[in-house]
């Protein structure tokens, strides 16, 4: 069973996501290490999302006990009271998960429809997933499917287009303030995983006074990729500037009060959740602070006829996930019945050799007997399960053949691809 635990832009304060951007994440490896039931975690965090989608064990434990389970770990990790956690955050189920999440790594739950980054951040989350040992068998097919989703989102309607994404939209909004980009000075504060996307964006706009800090010490490389000047001099660079861009995941404001001066106008830019800017920054003179949540006000509304397309793509893709996974309950019975059938094949071959033949051409015969009269319970067993009929499968090979099935016949397996070895 799947479940997702989802807090985003549409429901939860950029204060609350906040909170749980900086301990949440932690929140995976504590449940799967410390739970009976939970099998898998992937947590995805994002400037306006954070999501802990869950593969839970049935039947050791339902839907509600999982879900009160979770929300105490994450309240924990994230120090958000329960209850406040629990009025902010949707809980989703079964298909309705993977309807989420290919939709949302297709960009249609984003603050920008479409936008560029939220696949590769999806992806992000299943690597580190990996990494921390948390993913799950179910988790990994989910995320594929996602992957796979996305990219033909992108590919076949009108939200692949480029340049969807809150970095260009925070760039648009700030172009009205700008007589010229390419007479302006701009400092970027971070090199990560924003900070590529703001250098292109930035040049397509004609900006090419382009400074980078980082306060992990990364500015000297990324400033040489990129074509750009490194600085270790952050005051000094702020003073200098009059465009400064943050996206760093730093879990404290990289720019305070007591390094911004007062003076000419300049522009601040925070595209980092957790807040890279403190809000206090507004209040001084020649300050103009346009920070996620003032971004996210702006976003334009959805393409309809493209956004249909896509979420057209995104049913079909949830619907076909179904059915495999529904396909894949049936695994247990069918590797039962291969081994039934394999036993009586091997038997039968030994008896022949012992009578003499030893030429192999009646094992050769044998093992395409074999094959032929397996393909077709392999293709009814597809049929059988996409028609919401896998226990008639199942009572079938039990009453024609006499095979004791494992009791988790109706649980999700962990072995990928088994019904493609009789087909």
């Amino acid at each position: 069973m799947f479940l997702c635990l989802t807090a985003n832009h549409q429901n939860a304060s950029f204060e609350l996501l906040e909170k749980l951007s900086i301990g949440a994440p932690r929140a995976a490896g504590i449940l799967v290490q410390n739970g009976d039931f939970v099998t898998g975690a992937v947590v995805l965090a994002t400037c306006n999302r954070f999501e802990a989608y869950l593969e839970i064990a049935e039947p050791l434990a339902t839907a509600d006990e999982s879900v009160a389970r979770t929300v105490r770990v994450i309240s924990e990790a994230s120090g958000i009271e329960a209850e406040e956690l629990t009025a902010s955050v949707r809980v989703l189920q079964g298909d309705d998960v993977a309807s989420h999440l290919f939709a949302v790594s297709a960009g249609l739950e984003s603050v920008i429809l479409g936008e560029d980054e939220i696949s590769g951040q999806v992806r992000r989350a299943l690597e580190e997933a990996r990494v921390a040992g948390t993913t799950s068998s179910g988790l990994e097919r989910l995320f594929q499917r996602a992957a796979h989703t996305s990219r033909g989102v992108k590919n076949r309607t009108a939200l692949g287009g480029a340049g969807r994404s809150l970095v260009r939209l925070a760039l648009e909004l700030t172009s009205s303030r700008i007589a010229d980009w390419a007479a302006t000075r701009v400092l970027l504060v971070g090199t990560g995983q924003y900070a590529g996307t703001t250098v292109a964006a930035l040049r397509e706009r004609g900006a090419s006074d382009l400074t980078v800090f980082s306060a992990s010490g990364r500015a000297p490389r990324f400033a040489l990729r990129h074509g750009m000047v490194a600085t270790d001099d952050l005051r000094s660079a702020i003073a200098e500037a009059d465009v400064v861009i943050t996206c760093t995941s730093t879990s404290t404001p990289v720019i305070t009060t007591t390094i911004v001066e007062q003076g000419r106008r300049r522009i601040v830019i925070d595209l980092g959740l957790p807040r890279n800017v403190d809000p206090a920054i507004a209040a001084i003179p020649g300050i103009e602070l346009l920070d996620l949540e003032t971004v996210s006000l702006h976003a334009p509304l959805e393409e309809l006829n493209a956004t249909s397309d896509a979420r057209a793509l995104v049913s079909e893709a949830v619907s076909e996930h179904a059915a495999q996974t529904v396909e894949q309950q049936l695994t247990p019975a069918i590797v039962a019945l291969r081994a039934h059938v394999f036993g009586l094949l091997d038997a039968e071959i030994d008896r022949a050799r012992a009578r003499g033949d030893s030429d192999g051409r009646t094992e050769a015969a044998l093992r395409h007997l074999a094959g032929v009269l397996l393909h077709t319970p392999s293709v009814r067993a597809r049929e059988l399960a996409r028609a919401g009929e896998a226990a008639s499968f199942n009572e079938a090979v039990v009453a024609l053949f006499g095979i004791d099935l494992p009791a988790s016949t109706a649980a999700r397996p962990k072995t990928d691809g088994m019904l493609d070895l009789l087909a």
